[in-house]
């Protein structure tokens, strides 16, 4: 495909900014082809009038043909896999196989999305039939579903260019649900995102929709970004990137003068705590472990392992010995942007300057090496900004010998994607009352495995308490993700062929209904 550097808006290619803009080669810098022209006010208009449009069709288009839909884009994004991975080898420096792995995920979520809208059940279709003759009042006849809430704002992610991005979860999720979606390209990935939104958009023309159901800007600021979640189309906004980033939508969102959720993923410590039984066993496997994991991607997942937690202890030495050693020895890092790598070294800077040990790779980069910081219990509650994220392939060490005071120190944490526990049976029955405080204070929880790699599946709930995410309630990878774009409806008397087809008597759909407060899929009779 040649690239042209201009937007989707409903299906035509215009973009009628003003400002060019080039992606740099993450590995050496250099700018690469072509030039990309911003997005205008004007293509916001367009793109959400034309969402608005489209939803009135989409929103009610049997889910067989969003299924359909979704399959369409999988198998395309599939077929073009080589180019696409070739393409964001350049932008993002990511190696080879874990693209090709991301594509592959990305295509999967689709179709997961797509079995989702079929089997039917997240519909979550109710029925409360009449009884007229209760006393001392009757009952109506009550039916209630979940429908799409309209046109959805997505932003894509720097770190997946894929699968959170503009195919990604997000898209997958709120296309399934019947809702038209505007992605706002990340400027980090833009010809990435050319070709998977031209997929989108062929999927969309051969499956005879309107195009307003999907539409993609450019952006080289925040401009655009800002004012499609300003737009009074929008009905919901995703996010995934940075704290600062999310809070902004946030305040933007809530502050419409028709306020609209705005669902943001913003990073997250992962803590882990590694028990007494982890490191009787086998210390410097558990070391290496915790290497792994937070520089896995160069550290630049949201569940990278930011904060370990271990007791002291003489077998700890061990695990601690071992940690340093590889952090020294390590490898150096090609991060995603010069931006993400210049705010990595500050980072560094910034904790480094609190006057804890720490530990650098004695390899260098063009852009980073790994980092292992040291510190205790007591500077954790004095340094505020031990407690702060810092994107890269670096973690925190700490070390407690007081078991009171680690559950203080559990207690103030704030909220986290992840807390993974490294350890025995033993160390869990013994450790309940830790266990139940992070349960308080995270989305997921982790037994002898590692934060890094997140299954989309059903049961998946990647999210978790304020500041990772702005509503703890949802999560943006597995089939649940689909309820951030829905909402209820409730039909009262309403006669059976003025009903959604969801909440007929026959049930032609096929689908499990609460009947009465009874699951089933048997047809109603009179």
């Amino acid at each position: 495909m040649r690239l042209s550097g201009l937007s989707f808006v409903a299906g035509k290619r215009i973009s009628r900014g003003s400002t060019p803009f080039r992606a740099p080669d993450a590995a050496t810098s250099s700018l690469l082809e072509p030039a990309y022209i911003g997005s205008s006010l004007e293509d916001v208009n367009e793109a959400a009038n034309a969402a608005t449009s489209a939803f009135l069709i989409f929103g009610n288009t049997p889910a067989s043909d969003r299924a359909a839909l979704l399959r369409r884009i999988a198998a395309a994004l599939d077929a073009r896999s080589a180019e696409i991975v070739a393409r964001a080898m350049a932008e993002t420096a990511l190696p080879q196989a874990r693209l090709e792995g991301e594509v592959a995920r990305t295509s999967g979520q689709l179709r997961l999305f797509a079995a989702v809208i079929e089997e039917g059940s997240w519909l979550d279709a109710r029925i409360d039939r009449a009884i007229p003759d209760r006393k001392p009042l009757p009952r109506p006849d009550i039916r209630s579903m979940l429908v799409p809430i309209g046109p959805v704002a997505v932003f894509g992610a720097s770190n997946f260019p894929l699968a959170f991005s503009v195919a990604g979860g997000d898209t997958a999720s709120a296309l399934a649900a019947g809702n038209p979606v505007i992605v706002k390209a990340h400027l980090a990935h833009p010809g990435t995102s050319e070709i998977v939104a031209a997929v989108i958009t062929d999927a969309v023309t051969q499956a005879g929709l309107p195009a307003g159901v999907f539409s993609m800007l450019y952006d080289d600021g925040f401009v655009i970004g800002q004012e499609l979640v300003r737009h009074p189309a929008i009905h919901a906004v995703a996010f995934t990137g940075s704290h600062r980033g999310g809070k902004a939508l946030m305040a933007i969102a809530a502050n419409r003068e028709r306020p609209i959720p705005c669902f943001c993923e913003m990073g997250s410590l992962n803590p882990v705590f590694v028990l007494p039984g982890a490191l009787a066993s086998d210390p410097v496997s558990r070391a290496k472990g915790i290497y792994g994991s937070f520089t896995l991607g160069a550290g630049q997942f949201c569940t990278k392992p930011g904060m370990v937690f271990v007791p002291d202890a003489v077998c700890a030495d061990l695990f601690r010995q071992e940690l340093r050693n590889l952090t020294a020895a390590g490898s150096g890092f090609t991060m995603l942007t010069p931006g993400i790598a210049d705010a990595y070294r500050v980072g560094l800077e910034k904790r480094a300057s609190l006057g804890i040990s720490g530990t650098l790779a004695e390899s260098s980069s063009p852009q980073t090496c790994a980092a292992l910081f040291e510190a205790s219990l007591e500077n954790l509650e004095t340094h505020a900004l031990l407690r702060e994220e810092i994107f890269g392939p670096s973690t925190l060490l700490i070390s407690w010998s007081n078991r009171e005071a680690l559950l203080r120190a559990a207690q103030a944490l704030d909220g986290h994607l992840t807390a993974t526990l490294l350890g025995t049976e033993a160390d869990v029955a013994e450790n309940q009352d830790l266990i139940a405080v992070l349960e308080q204070k995270v989305g997921r929880l982790i037994f002898n495995g590692y934060p890094t790699g997140v299954e989309v599946s059903h049961a998946m709930v990647h999210g978790g308490p304020y500041p990772a995410t702005s509503d703890s309630r949802y999560t943006s990878v597995g089939s649940r993700a689909i309820l951030r774009f829905v909402r209820p409806r409730c039909y009262q008397n309403f006669p059976q062929i003025a009903l959604p087809e969801a909440l007929r008597d026959e049930n032609p759909l096929g689908i499990f209904r609460l009947v009465d407060g009874v699951l089933t899929r048997d047809a109603l009779t009179p």
